[in-house]
């Protein structure tokens, strides 16, 4: 029974059970399409009453662990990893913090002129040359995503002969005292393209979740430009934010305060 660090307190029920239901779908034991358990059978199980496995049972529908309800018996939902944009780590640590083996495929590493907006968003003089990524990321051996990075030429020419496959982009950069600390995000939605659609084994025209990120060092110098195309059935993002000032809250306005977001590297 879990307990409270700071106080010594028991958690919540609804909070225990909520932690074990979503561990038991996490993990394969409870599959996609699966009927869950009956609300007197979890009461028993967990030696409660209905509220708090009602509780819980909201929660994880909330979460979009479990569909059904209004009279439908809970069933476990298609779990879709969610990336949240309030922590600045990379693509392996996601992964692995969600219980997946991440990979990597590179189809190219190569210096190129930049395109002229990719030059302008680096502060790049127009024609410059960058040092392009094209890569493809997986989740246990299935392609999710393929991403398209351009690196300002001092940053870039780091990564030039290191096996990309295996080495972590992110850590080399630190190694040389260029860590990206800090990066914008804009998501849309594109259709795949021929390339996109051999890298994920999908056909042309498909929907493809875009994330494109322009990405910075701690000087604030931007060093890395980013379009990430995920299959929109492995990937989602969320955002949690909150008002820190009691004041705004009470005029309807949300206090603004910066975030930082994760990089996919």
């Amino acid at each position: 029974m879990a307990l409270s660090a700071s106080t010594g307190r028991r958690s919540p029920v609804s909070h225990r059970v909520r932690a074990e239901l979503r561990s038991r779908i996490e993990r394969g034991v409870w599959t996609a399409g699966m009927a869950l358990p009956s609300e007197a059978a979890l009461c028993r199980e967990f030696g409660t009453s209905r509220g708090p496995i009602r509780r819980a049972l909201a929660a994880l529908r909330a979460d979009g662990f479990i569909v059904g309800g209004r009279g439908k018996p809970p069933v476990v939902g298609k779990v879709v990893p969610a990336q949240s944009l309030a922590t600045f780590r990379s693509f392996t640590d996601w992964a692995k913090a969600e219980g997946k083996t991440p990979g990597t495929r590179v189809l190219s590493l190569e210096r190129r002129h930049a395109a002229s907006a990719t030059a302008g968003l680096l502060e790049l003089d127009e024609g410059a040359y960058v040092v392009e990524l094209i890569r493809v990321r997986l989740l246990d051996e299935v392609p999710i995503m393929i991403e398209r990075a351009s690196f300002v030429p001092e940053v870039g020419r780091l990564l030039l002969g290191l096996d990309l496959e295996h080495a972590s982009v992110s850590a080399e950069l630190a190694r040389h005292g260029c860590a990206l600390t800090r990066a914008r995000h804009t998501i849309d939605a594109v259709a795949a393209n021929p390339l996109d659609g051999e890298a994920l084994g999908i056909h042309s025209g498909v929907p493809l979740l875009r994330e494109r990120r322009l990405s910075r060092d701690s000087a604030g110098r931007a060093i890395e430009y980013a379009e990430a195309r995920y299959r929109s059935e492995f990937a989602t993002f969320r955002v949690d934010n909150s008002t820190a000032d009691p004041v705004a809250a009470d005029r309807g306005t949300t206090a603004a305060s910066p975030i930082e977001v994760r990089s996919l590297i």
